[in-house]
């Protein structure tokens, strides 16, 4: 009887325990403590949040010498999930409870507290602490879910612990930026291409990096080093004022003042060893500008052609052979670990094998090599700097190139540059000690000088700094040769006359010279007359069969050209393609410039090859006909052969967008230059109905500026 008594008591407890549990919930209260689990029937209470799922912002929950510090009260953000921990198809609704607590004055702890509104379990949860967080003070704080049934353990309960961080509203004062190199003391110093360091120091204990930013230059981050200071370098692009922006950063991510640095910079400093190699025809050795003499050898004959459009006026062929070189017996680049450039104009007589434009020995070695190597089938320019190698470019057998190595000691890396334009991918390289003699036209090998170059050599420099941007444009620019200007004003005898007293363009039939000798006047109603484009006339034609055209080609097209015209259309609805200017072969157009009705575009269209039906590239610009009204339009195409590109300017603009395309299929054309018709399947063709005037033809490729000051 007594074990029956004791067990109905026992019942009777727990239905009075249960119906107190109701009651409590019901009244929408929920009783717990750390550590204890209030539990409804029928219902279960959440798991307890794991640390991992709990951030102070965005900065992981820690504690101890981790925690984080934070330059504004921060949002404290949580996953909690139900009884089914987060589980796919178990999701329900929670509550979360957030806590924080710190040392008051006095040793007082201070708490703060907060219960969010109810949201499913898959949604994160979230507290942006009051603004009365002290600073400068370690605050903890913890997490736990609630649902009906009852509260999860809290998340600083083991095997959780309490997430803290320290507020930190103190910005650190301004640094103190120093330079021996670059001095803000308001002198020149050089120059550009020359790298300069820079010492950041702060003046507060708590600073853990620097933010700096160079005008002009994107911004950067620099770590402070155990004393509380920064060493950071910086390679000047261009010579002028440059002001050097500095702030220092505390742990919190707070940034203090700006401190200003500004320093003057000098043109870049010579090359530290140039030879021009235009020496005069047997020459035994070639002078030198900065550095020494080079000694060239039997199979080096000076007075050879020099690239047009540059200062050269020759340069040194060597024949490929043993003899076929030139050194000054010492090093151009004296240390290979720091900043260094070489480069020089070249016109190969052979692209096959490995050949060497400069080298410099490094004992039966090489420290460096530029020149050309196969990559793969193909040739390709070569730099190489220790085991490191850079390739690109296409060289071609009788085509110059200014081709330029350089290691940057700030990157680490090699880089080639050929025609003053990056080409292949930048290469890490570990640079080897270079203490030997500087060569022209061969490389160090084990077994003695090898990879030997055939060709022409010219203007070789060699530097101890960055070559620049600028510079390097400067280097590799070939000024463009005007071969023709017609301004088609007069056509004695059916000739319009080129203005230099070259080749003129001969009349056909249904062209003429259009020339307003005798205007009427404007404001008379019965005033009806054209009106020349530039200067006193323009050449006319009738789109059935007129046409003007030069006996020969004036430009070569399979090399750099560039040619304009300004054309204007008579019909403000042609019937078919018309074309402007041309200039082909027998079969097809090297390059045309057409309008073309269908797409209401001028078009510069350029065959692959002088062969009926050869495939096309096409750059197209849409533009509405003119009807013979208005200064019409200038049109420009642009072939610039050491990049393979070609562009197409209207009105002197090149868009980004369709603007230029690769093209590396050009061929020399045989025919006149065209001026209203092209070449079709069935003979001449696609005569223009329209005006043409101020015709030019450059041998080179002019800039956008130059183009966009033609009239």
């Amino acid at each position: 009887m007594t074990g029956r008594t004791g067990q109905g008591r026992a019942r009777r407890v727990r239905r009075a325990r249960r119906a107190a549990v109701a009651a409590v919930l019901a009244a929408g209260t929920v009783l717990a403590t750390p550590g204890t689990v209030l539990a409804a029937a029928g219902g279960l209470p959440p798991t307890q949040p794991r640390t991992a799922d709990l951030a102070t912002e965005y900065s992981a929950c820690v504690s101890g010498g981790e925690r984080p510090y934070v330059g504004s009260v921060p949002r404290l953000t949580a996953r909690l999930y139900g009884p089914g921990g987060g589980q796919p198809g178990e999701e329900s609704k929670v509550r979360g409870e957030f806590e924080a607590w710190w040392q008051g004055e006095g040793g007082v702890e201070e708490r703060v507290t907060t219960t969010t509104s109810t949201l499913l379990d898959t949604a994160p949860f979230s507290w942006q602490l009051p603004d009365t967080i002290p600073d400068e003070t370690v605050v903890s704080w913890r997490v736990r879910a609630v649902n009906d049934a009852g509260a999860s353990a809290w998340s600083s309960e083991a095997p959780g612990a309490p997430c803290e961080f320290v507020y930190d509203r103190t910005h650190p004062d301004a640094p103190v930026v120093t330079s021996s190199d670059y001095p803000d003391d308001n002198t020149w110093t050089p120059g550009a291409g020359v790298r300069g360091t820079f010492r950041f120091a702060a003046r507060a204990e708590d600073v853990v990096a620097f933010a700096y930013e160079f005008m002009g230059e994107p911004p950067h981050t620099a770590d402070v080093r155990p004393d509380g200071s920064a060493e950071i370098s910086f390679v000047p692009k261009k010579s002028g004022r440059q002001v050097l922006a500095v702030q220092a950063q505390d742990r919190a991510g707070n940034r203090g003042p700006r401190t200003s640095y500004t320093f003057l910079i000098g043109e870049g400093p010579a090359p530290v060893a140039r030879w021009k190699l235009a020496d005069a025809t047997g020459a035994r050795s070639a002078a030198a500008e900065n550095g020494t003499a080079a000694r060239a050898g039997a199979g080096v004959a000076f007075g050879a052609p020099a690239p047009s459009g540059t200062p050269l006026t020759s340069t040194a062929s060597l024949d490929g052979s043993g003899h076929g070189f030139l050194t000054p017996g010492t090093p151009a680049v004296v240390d290979t670990a720091k900043d260094f450039a070489v480069g020089g104009w070249v016109r190969p007589a052979r692209v096959d094998g490995t050949r060497t434009v400069l080298s410099q020995d490094a004992g039966t070695g090489r420290a460096f090599t530029l020149g050309l190597t196969q990559a793969g089938s193909a040739p390709a320019w070569s730099f190489a700097v220790g085991g490191a190698r850079v390739t690109g470019g296409l060289p071609e057998t009788g085509d110059w190139a200014y081709v330029l190595g350089q290691y940057d000691a700030g990157t680490g890396t090699a880089r080639l540059y050929v025609n003053g334009r990056a080409v292949g991918e930048e290469a890490a390289a570990v640079p080897v000690a270079g203490e030997g003699a500087f060569q022209i036209g061969r490389a160090r090998g084990a077994l003695g000088y090898r990879d030997r170059w055939q060709g022409e050599i010219g203007d070789v420099r060699a530097y101890d700094r960055i070559v620049v941007p600028e510079e390097l444009t400067a280097l590799a620019t070939r000024a463009a040769r005007r071969a023709g200007h017609w301004a088609l004003d007069t056509a004695p005898d059916g000739l319009a006359p080129e203005t230099g007293g070259g080749a003129p363009v001969k009349l056909g039939a249904g062209a003429s010279v259009y020339r307003l000798d005798h205007p009427c006047d404007v404001f008379d109603p019965d005033c009806v007359q054209d009106w020349p484009l530039e200067g006193d006339g323009h050449l006319r034609l009738d789109g059935v069969s007129g046409h003007a055209a030069t006996d020969a080609p004036v430009v070569d097209t399979s090399g750099s050209f560039t040619v304009s015209a300004r054309v204007r259309l008579t019909d403000d609805a042609p019937a078919g393609p018309m074309t402007a200017i041309s200039q082909g072969g027998e079969h097809g157009d090297a390059f045309k410039v057409r309008f073309d009705p269908e797409n209401s575009s001028w078009d510069l269209v350029l065959a692959h090859a002088d062969e009926p039906g050869a495939p096309e590239t096409v750059l197209r610009r849409i533009e509405w006909p003119d009807g013979d009204i208005g200064a019409g339009h200038r049109v420009t195409v642009v072939h610039d052969a050491s990049r393979n590109q070609v562009s197409f300017y209207l009105d002197g603009v090149k868009y980004a967008e369709g603007g230029t395309a690769d093209f590396d299929t050009a061929w020399r054309s045989t025919g006149g230059l065209q001026l209203g018709r092209a070449r079709t399947a069935d003979g001449w063709g696609e005569h223009l109905k329209g005006v043409v005037d101020s015709v030019y033809a450059y041998e080179g490729v002019l800039s956008e500026s130059e183009i966009q000051r033609l009239p």
